[in-house]
């Protein structure tokens, strides 16, 4: 949707801290002292960022349940000349966060966007991961919907680049339990939570010994998972079984410890083929 107008205001991107209220910046305080409005993922959060640096503003929600029509709302008063803050809970709006379409919004009706840089919970995981930061890939929270999350986890299972990732501490087993599956239980991750704060921890260790230690242990908090990258394969290796039929395959996993359930699932994400297609092919040849 356009909106039209002959002054605009500006939309600030700010990013607040992950934890630890000492990485405010001045000029963060700045921009929320002086904007129009606040637009906030949610407003109580807010105000607690507020009222620590004695900041009054007016407010108003934006989040993923009422973006389009707040959306645009937001970009009529930027078409009215209104200058307004866009915050997520903490860390950079518009990573894993409606504020990208907020932008996309704003750039089809020539809104000038700028961001006032700030933490990053997936950066600030990566460096302290031990892992190659020289070349990574963002992929955000996993789908709840297990189709959909197989499906994503063996798009990427022979990415070379670091992957890192979010997730709620209620869904941590069974991410990690997933991600054993489809990049084997060798891989090495870091699990970063709390970060910037007293009680930040880094778990360094491979998926096998994750799902070890949260067999022991409940999740707590939000977590990074950042995950190391496929070893580099020649195309031989990576279509070793070109020449195999789908029993041969399969088996193929079974025999390196597989299931037959989990080995149909690895050899239908190899050659991108719907599992039950697989399944029935591998029984039917048996």
């Amino acid at each position: 949707m356009r909106f039209m107008a002959d002054e605009k205001g500006t939309l600030y991107l700010c990013a607040t801290p992950i934890g630890n209220l000492g990485d405010v910046s001045s000029r963060l305080l700045e921009i929320l002292e002086t904007v129009d409005l606040i637009a906030a993922e949610d407003t109580r959060q807010t105000l607690k960022l507020l009222n620590r640096f004695g900041i009054t503003k007016a407010m108003t929600s934006y989040h993923e349940h009422n973006k389009k029509a707040k959306g645009e709302y937001l970009v009529k008063l930027l078409m009215e000349g209104k200058n307004i803050a866009q915050v997520s809970d903490a860390g950079t709006p518009a990573i894993s966060d409606p504020g990208e379409d907020l932008v996309r919004l704003c750039i089809e009706n020539d809104i000038t966007v700028t961001s006032v840089p700030g933490p990053v919970a997936g950066i600030n995981a990566l460096i302290l991961s031990g892992l190659s930061t020289s070349r990574y890939a963002f992929e955000g929270f996993l789908s709840v919907n297990k189709r959909h999350r197989n499906e994503h986890l063996n798009s990427i299972k022979n990415d070379t680049h670091t992957l890192i990732f979010y997730e709620a501490p209620h869904k941590l087993k069974t991410t990690i339990d997933d991600m054993r599956i489809v990049f084997g239980g060798e891989r090495r991750i870091a699990l970063a939570r709390e970060l910037t704060k007293i009680h930040e921890e880094v778990i360094r260790t491979t998926l096998d010994g994750a799902a070890e230690l949260y067999s022991e242990k409940s999740p707590r908090g939000e977590y990074v998972i950042v995950v190391e990258g496929a070893k580099a394969r020649s195309d031989e290796a990576e279509c070793f079984w070109e020449t195999m039929s789908i029993k041969e395959h399969v088996e193929k996993y079974i025999a390196e410890g597989m299931s037959s359930k989990d080995a149909v699932k690895a050899a239908a994400g190899d050659r991108k083929l719907p599992k039950r297609e697989v399944y029935n092919e591998y029984h039917k040849e048996g």
